[in-house]
C-alpha cells in the first residue's frame, strides 16, 4: 500500500481571520516534511501596499500566479505577474504582493520546510510599499 495524504481545501483552517480573502497553509495537513505549500486568494486591494513587506532567514520562495494579475514588490523593483506566471525570491530579497485588479486572484506559494516554522526565519519591514 502506497504511503500519500490527500487534503482539500475545504479541510484547512483560512489563516487570514477578519481580513478579505482567504490564505491556507497546507504543509502540516498534508504531513509535508520538506515542501511547504499555501494557497492564497486575493480580492482587489488585499495584499502588502500599505503595509509591511517581509524577507527570509533561509527560506526560498515561488510565488504561481494560478489566475487573475498581481503585483510584486520586490526590493525596489514593482512587477506584474499574469495567471501562468511564477517568480523565485531568493530569501535575503524583500517582498509583499499587492492585488490592483477588480477580480479576485489566486495564488500559490512553495517553500521549504524551516524548522520552527516560516514565521522564525522571517523578518518585516513596516511601510515596505507605501500607499
Amino acid at each position: 500500500m502506497a504511503d500519500y495524504t490527500i487534503k482539500r481545501l475545504e479541510d484547512v483552517d483560512d489563516v487570514l481571520g477578519d481580513y478579505p480573502g482567504e490564505m491556507r497553509m497546507l504543509t502540516r495537513a498534508l504531513e509535508a516534511e520538506q515542501v511547504a505549500f499555501s494557497y492564497r486568494r486575493m480580492p482587489q486591494h488585499t495584499g502588502g501596499k500599505g503595509s509591511y513587506g517581509h524577507r527570509h532567514k533561509e527560506q526560498e520562495e515561488i510565488y504561481y500566479v494560478v489566475s487573475g494579475k498581481l503585483q510584486f514588490k520586490l526590493g525596489d523593483d514593482v512587477v506584474e505577474l499574469e495567471r501562468g506566471a511564477a517568480v523565485r525570491v531568493p530569501p535575503e530579497t524583500w517582498r509583499s504582493v499587492w492585488n490592483d485588479e477588480p477580480e479576485d486572484a489566486e495564488l500559490i506559494i512553495v517553500s521549504k520546510v524551516v524548522p520552527g516554522g516560516s514565521r522564525d526565519d522571517a523578518e518585516y519591514l513596516e511601510n515596505f510599499w507605501p500607499e
